[in-house]
């Protein structure tokens, strides 16, 4: 028999999911920034800069590290914002996983979504299905069985 969550926590699992479905967008945003970020900085040795006089741009790496440049690295905000996101990506997966009672292995599953560029995405969609049946589950836990005949009091 799979476990059930209980009914209190019901109303918890539906703001976790909408704060979830938010995070997913968010850090897969970022992630695919992050890759184009990783691309210009290991394919093409430049990192995402930002000046006031410029605009964005795509910057040797050396000029920005260089004293007494104006240049902003755009590169490690991305890189720590992404971190951080996922840290918030991450406590709602852990939250849903709690509340719901799912398998450690879809815990893991979901996780990657802020790894694989794309699958936040999918989770996104997929997630909210999940969370509706166990959600029909609870409902269905609750409703006695109406094939069950009540016994009368003799």
């Amino acid at each position: 028999m799979p476990l059930v969550p209980r009914p209190a926590d019901v109303p918890r699992i539906r703001l976790t999911l909408r704060a979830f479905r938010v995070s997913a967008i968010i850090t897969g945003t970022f992630l695919l920034f992050l890759v184009v970020m990783m691309v210009a900085r290991y394919g093409y040795g430049v990192d995402i800069s930002w000046s006031a006089a410029y605009g964005f741009g795509f910057t040797p790496r050396e000029l920005i590290e260089e004293p007494g440049s104006e240049l902003t690295n755009v590169s490690l905000i991305i890189l720590t914002t992404h971190g951080w996101l996922y840290v918030v990506y991450m406590a709602l997966n852990f939250l849903l996983w709690r509340f719901t009672q799912w398998s450690f292995g879809r815990f893991l599953f979901i996780a990657l979504g802020g790894i694989i560029p794309l699958l936040s995405f999918f989770f996104e969609f997929r997630v909210p299905r999940w969370v509706r049946e166990v959600l029909a589950s609870v409902q269905s836990a609750e409703k006695p069985d109406a094939q069950t005949p009540v016994e009368a009091n003799a």
